[in-house]
């Protein structure tokens, strides 16, 4: 059955639907990811809440969906584009097609497009919203999109895992399993916490040091939260996350722009100016932080991006705090920067009993 792909730069691209076709046209910002795997990683990871995927790889589902690699409980994108999808999984892990696992969420995947010429139209004009529909004719006007996307991916109560011995606040604007899991992995106790949990709240906790997590929209949305955030940085170890990289920057005075169609894949190359070390870098994000804004914050760049020359990372000269906008997690993509978590634990090992109220 005939669907299709509607911009609201004009343009309409006819495909087929390869699950039930929604009743009504489904909505969402439309952008692209260039990594060759790792579908079931980005279908679940809250940083894509309502958008409309474009896979850049011409065949997705060909390994299927397993049992482990989910970064959340659900799905959280609007709507899927391929040139292929394979209903005939090869992988001894799979359990479900591409097909069974959307539609047990009732999410539309439109195949046989031309995804090529899709992703060229995002990189001439950036990133949009678009609907996926039955109709050649779009037949109702563009809707606004929805601004508080944390508020609907982060969980609003505290939960604990592990038993480590040290303690980690996360702070959940829509986190990936696979941070906890690293944190975990480096013998952690790791409590997550809502979004915009106090610094006092925090300060009970007695955390060793806290990690600001991905998640999805405009960092911007989140400025009621800074000033308690603010605190919280200056007074433990902090390491931040893609959106928590721009909340850390925000909250000292920095300042986000967004990009033109975002940086999403698996094969980013990034600099470490510390090390001298160039690595490839698992990345999804629509904002970056303003190289000028940093200038009174205190931050200095530590991570660029080899394509633009965008900021990619940051420490602070007073407090012990780093930020990257890549995943060190790398779930999906290469294993590069892992050593990030490594740092983390070790400042916070240099600090641990001795950590003061900066602020």
């Amino acid at each position: 059955m005939e669907g299709y792909l509607h911009l609201k730069s004009g343009h309409c691209y006819k495909g087929e639907w390869l699950n039930t076709p929604p009743q009504n046209e489904v909505a969402g910002e439309i952008v692209f990811f260039t990594g060759m795997t790792g579908y079931q990683e980005v279908l679940t990871d809250p940083s894509y809440k309502d958008q409309i995927i474009v896979f850049t790889y011409p065949l997705i589902g060909n390994y299927g969906v397993n049992e482990s690699d989910f970064e959340s409980k659900k799905p959280h994108v609007a709507g899927v584009i391929v040139y292929e999808g394979t209903n005939e999984p090869s992988h001894y892990q799979s359990a479900y097609t591409l097909k069974e696992y959307l539609c047990k969420w009732n999410i539309p995947v439109l195949g046989h497009m031309d995804t090529r010429s899709i992703v060229k139209k995002i990189r001439a004009v950036g990133s949009m919203p678009a609907t996926m529909s039955a109709h050649s004719v779009k037949d109702t006007t563009w809707s606004k999109q929805e601004d508080h996307k944390v508020e609907m991916v982060s969980n609003p109560q505290m939960h604990t895992y592990g038993e480590g011995d040290k303690h980690i606040v996360l702070y959940d604007f829509g986190y990936k399993k696979s941070i906890l899991n690293s944190l975990l992995q480096q013998n952690c106790k790791v409590t997550t916490v809502p979004f915009s949990t106090t610094f006092n709240e925090v300060a009970k906790l007695n955390p060793d040091g806290i990690l600001l997590s991905n998640g999805p929209g405009d960092p911007k949305t989140l400025q009621h939260v800074l000033p308690e955030l603010k605190k919280v940085i200056t007074s433990y170890p902090t390491l931040g996350i893609c959106l928590g990289h721009q909340l850390a920057a925000l909250a000292l005075g920095g300042n986000t722009t967004k990009l033109s169609f975002g940086h999403r894949g698996a094969n980013h190359p990034i600099s470490d100016l510390k090390t001298g070390r160039v690595m490839m870098s698992s990345q999804n994000h629509s904002y970056v932080v303003d190289t000028v804004s940093l200038e009174t914050t205190g931050f200095k760049t530590r991570f660029i991006n080899l394509h633009d020359q965008s900021v990619e990372g940051l420490t602070h000269e007073i407090y012990p705090i780093e930020t990257v906008q890549f995943h060190p997690e790398a779930n999906p993509g290469p294993t590069d920067t892992h050593y990030l978590f490594l740092e983390f634990i070790q400042t916070i090992e240099e600090k641990k009993g001795s950590v003061i109220a900066y602020a």
